[in-house]
C-alpha cells in the first residue's frame, strides 16, 4: 500500500507536535465522548492538547431533530458548515482530530468532515494518550474559520453511504459492535437484539493496537484480504466510522450505514439475525 494513503487519515503526535513546533497552521479538535460518558466538555476543560477546540458528538456530530434515522442521525451540510465556522476551520489549513476513548468520537468527526468535503482532515492515532507534550486547562474560543461546505446535503457523493434499503446489498457487510450484541445474546441499548442477515461481526476495537493507535497495514490486510465493496454499521454509526477509517488506511473506501442497527431494529418488518 502507498503510504501516503495512510498518511491522508491518520496523523502520529510526533507529527502533531512537530506542526505545533514550527508554528505551522492547524486546527486541533477534541471529540471526546463514549457511551457511558457523551458529554465530553469536562474532560476536556481539565486538560486538552493546546489550541484545541471541544465539539460536542451529541450536539454538533448530530441531528437529533431528525426522526428515523437512528440514535446519531447525521448533521445537515449547513450545521457542519456553521459549526466549523465556529470551531476555526480554514480553507486550506489542516484539521487534526482527537479523543480519548477507542478513536470512536475523532472517528465521526473525521468522517462527517471528510463526507462534507473539507480537505486535510486526520485522526490523532493513539489519541490523548499518545500526545507527550503539555495540556492546557479551560476553553478555547477560536477566531472565526471561513470553512464553506457548499451544499446542505454533505452526503452527496464525498464518502460512500448505505441506507435501510440498500444496505444488505453490500458484498461485505461489517457489524462493528461487541460480539455479544451482534450475537443477540444482549442488547443494552436498542429494541431488537441481534444483527442485519448477512453481517460479519468485526469490533471496532479489533481495527486498534493495544496502544489505541490503529493497526498497522499489514495486520489490517491479514485480517481483511482482498476485499471490495464493503459496508459498515454499529449501534448509531459512531464505531462504524472507526471501521471506515481503518480500512481508508489501507486505500479501501468502505461505505457507512449512518442509521445503522438503531435505526434497522427500529421497523419491525425487517429481518434480523442473531449467533
Amino acid at each position: 500500500m502507498d503510504r501516503r494513503r495512510r498518511d491522508e487519515v491518520l496523523i502520529t503526535a510526533t507529527e502533531l507536535a512537530g506542526l505545533l513546533a514550527a508554528g505551522d497552521p492547524v486546527t486541533i479538535l477534541d471529540v471526546r465522548w463514549q457511551l457511558s460518558e457523551p458529554d465530553g466538555s469536562d474532560a476536556y476543560e481539565r486538560g486538552h492538547l493546546p489550541g484545541a477546540v471541544y465539539v460536542s458528538l451529541e450536539d454538533e456530530l448530530s441531528d437529533h431533530s431528525v426522526e428515523g434515522r437512528g440514535r446519531h442521525p447525521l448533521p445537515s451540510g449547513r450545521a457542519v458548515e456553521v459549526a466549523g465556522r465556529r470551531w476555526g476551520l480554514r480553507a486550506g489549513v489542516p484539521v487534526v482530530v482527537y479523543d480519548d476513548w477507542n478513536r470512536a468520537g475523532s472517528a465521526r468527526a473525521w468522517w462527517v468532515l471528510t463526507a462534507a468535503g473539507i480537505q486535510n482532515v486526520r485522526i490523532l492515532d493513539g489519541g490523548l494518550a499518545s500526545w507527550a507534550g503539555e495540556l492546557e486547562s479551560g476553553q478555547v474560543t477560536a477566531v472565526a474559520g471561513d470553512v464553506t461546505v457548499g451544499h446542505d446535503d454533505l452526503y452527496a457523493g464525498a464518502l460512500p453511504t448505505l441506507t435501510a434499503d440498500t444496505v444488505t446489498a453490500a458484498d461485505t457487510l461489517l457489524d462493528a459492535r461487541a460480539p455479544e450484541r451482534f450475537l443477540g445474546h444482549v442488547e443494552p441499548i436498542d429494541p431488537i437484539a441481534g444483527h442485519i442477515p448477512g453481517a460479519c461481526n468485526a469490533p471496532s476495537t479489533g481495527f486498534l493496537a493495544k496502544d489505541g493507535t490503529f493497526l498497522d497495514e499489514r495486520d489490517l490486510a491479514m485480517l481483511f484480504g482482498d476485499i471490495d465493496d464493503v459496508g459498515a454499521y454499529c449501534g448509531s454509526g459512531v464505531t462504524a466510522s472507526v471501521v471506515v477509517a481503518a480500512l481508508a488506511t489501507l486505500g479501501i473506501d468502505a461505505a457507512l450505514y449512518p442509521g445503522s442497527w438503531s435505526e434497522w431494529s427500529s421497523d419491525g418488518t425487517r429481518p434480523v439475525e442473531t449467533g
